[in-house]
């Protein structure tokens, strides 16, 4: 028995100590997770930002990451916001102060800031700290602000025409609309400027008003229309013209092309070299007469015609009697034959000429007037002489007697 004994012994303090390692561990797992279970992370996306001075709000994206096997609640706090600035951290449309985090998840939040307006530049700092309810885990992070000096910006204007091609003839003026913005940021002079092609004029003036300007007042980002009148050369040929416009303030310029498509003016104009519109004729003899056909539209008239109207019997001819071509501004002879019937009475006539094409057409009434002819008047000469002659021989026989 007292052998037995000793062997039992030393096995029962085997089993104490057992026991004991046991109860250790069981409380341990009955309080909860070990701290090797728990976990926090928080991080910026981009910890280091630049910014320019005048800058009034900024959103950089910031995580907290919960690296638990258990979900924990975090507390969030700002601290070292600079003085002027107002900071705050945002999920979607709220700001938060605390969020639940399950175990093993992510929180994305923003982190907003507006700046002072006065901020001057240099390197401003903003602290963010996150920690668990129970005071367990905390974790910090700074984000860096970088605050440039604003570069000087000389800013740009901006000319805008909706509608830079138009069409027409050169008989009518044409108006385009021009849209500015100064996109500078102070008022501006700005004059308005055109290079229109030889014998054009070009005119601006406000929407609306009959007056002309050379030049317009804007505050900064403002925005005006101008209109654009341009008056063709009457004379120019159908055709593409190009009229370059421009807004200048000292260096500050804008351009745009502006286009007027000419489709031609036609028109003829008939007349005489002195603008006499008589003449005169004897019955039955032909009489040359020159009349002129000028082209005073824009462009060239094809197939010219002339055409008469004669009293009865007589006859008109044309020398040449058609045109083939004939371009603007210019001027052809045409001699005209008119013949005088025989039996025509001595006395005024009207003539009617037509100068006649498929584009234009023109006409004038020449007075004809038909006079004796020299003939008849030495033989009424010579009858009167014949009847005086009678007369004295009369009276002499007479005086005989």
């Amino acid at each position: 028995m007292r052998f037995a004994g000793k062997k039992v012994l030393p096995l029962l303090g085997v089993l104490i100590i057992c026991g004991l390692a046991v109860l250790m561990s069981h409380p341990a797992s009955a309080r909860g997770a070990s701290a090797s279970d728990r976990g926090l992370d928080m991080y910026f996306t981009y910890p280091q930002i630049i910014i320019s001075e005048g800058t009034t709000s900024v959103d950089v994206e910031l995580t907290f990451k919960n690296t638990g096997k258990q979900g924990e609640t975090v507390l969030l706090d700002l601290s070292d916001v600079p003085e002027g600035w107002k900071a705050r951290i945002k999920s979607y449309a709220f700001d938060v102060t605390a969020t639940r985090i399950p175990a093993e998840e992510q929180r994305l939040t923003t982190l907003t800031l507006e700046p002072d307006a006065d901020m001057k530049p240099g390197v401003y700092k903003v602290g963010v700290t996150a920690r668990t309810r129970d005071g367990a885990f905390e974790k910090s992070e700074t984000l860096q602000v970088t605050v440039r000096a604003k570069e000087e910006i000389k800013g740009t204007v901006e000319l805008v025409s909706s509608y830079p091609v138009l069409q027409g003839s050169t008989d009518v003026s044409f108006e385009f609309a021009l849209n500015i913005t100064n996109r500078t940021r102070k008022e501006q002079a700005f004059n308005l400027l055109a290079d229109p092609p030889r014998d054009w004029q070009v005119n601006f003036k406000p929407p609306f008003k009959e007056k002309y300007v050379s030049s317009i007042i804007m505050k900064a980002d403002e925005n005006q229309s101008v209109n654009v009148e341009v008056v063709p050369n009457r004379f120019a040929e159908a055709g593409e013209y190009n009229i370059p416009v421009k807004v200048a303030a000292g260096d500050i310029t804008a351009e745009t092309n502006l286009k007027v498509i000419i489709t031609g003016t036609y028109s003829l104009n008939l007349g005489t070299q002195s603008d006499l519109l008589s003449l005169e004729v004897e019955k039955g003899k032909p009489v040359k007469f020159s009349i002129y056909v000028r082209n005073t539209g824009s462009a060239t008239i094809q197939d010219i015609g002339f055409l008469s109207m004669k009293p009865e019997n007589w006859e008109v001819k044309f020398e040449p009697e058609t045109i083939d071509s004939l371009d603007h501004g210019s001027t052809r002879q045409v001699e005209m034959t008119i013949i005088p019937a025989e039996e025509s009475l001595v006395g005024d006539y009207a003539l009617g000429v037509r100068a006649d094409s498929k584009k234009s057409s023109d006409d004038i009434e020449l007075r004809v007037t038909v006079k004796a002819s020299a003939a008849w008047g030495w033989i009424g000469i010579a009858i009167i002489m014949l009847v005086i002659v009678g007369l004295l021989g009369l009276f002499m026989t007479l005086g005989r007697r």
